[in-house]
């Protein structure tokens, strides 16, 4: 067993939402609760959940290699992903990209040499009209992020 006790528990709790006989479809409840737990989803993360919850290991790696909010790479303490569908690139998405790719001195899938922000590209965020869009660690989304917007928010992050 690779994750807590409490980790365990969410996952049953998890569980208990579907048949007996759909246990996997509690795999993505499961993978996210593994992630925020231990930061990324290892081979023996993956393994350990898919064994948990009585899938085939492979079957939960296509899950989260499929969805970009699961990282099978370690990634920093803030990963931040920037909306580039092209209604977002259009409306300043790209030049987000661009601002934050120089401020942290990384390109896409990379993290910053403290360890501290990891840079991806997001697929559509469902919220075009706030262009351009950023998501911090899967949970906060940001509108209109303006270059003293980004500024703000690398500062917060960095407390």
């Amino acid at each position: 067993m690779l994750l807590s006790q409490e980790a365990y528990k969410k996952i049953d709790r998890e569980l208990a939402k579907f048949p007996a006989d759909q246990r996997q479809s509690a795999c993505m409840a499961a993978l996210a609760i593994a992630q925020v737990e231990k930061g990324w989803l290892s081979p023996e993360v993956m393994k350990d959940v898919a064994d948990y919850i009585g899938m085939a290991p492979i079957a939960v790696q296509e899950v989260a290699t499929f969805y970009n909010m699961f990282d099978t790479k370690p990634v920093g303490k803030h990963k931040i992903s920037v909306c580039t569908n092209l209604p977002c690139a259009l409306s300043g998405g790209e030049r987000a990209a661009h601002y934050l790719k120089e401020k942290l001195g990384v390109d896409y899938k990379e993290t910053t040499a403290d360890g501290q922000f990891t840079l991806i590209e997001g697929e559509c965020m469902g919220a075009c009209g706030d262009a351009p869009v950023l998501i911090v660690n899967n949970k906060r989304m940001c509108s209109h992020m303006s270059n003293d917007k980004i500024d703000a928010l690398v500062e917060e992050l960095k407390k």
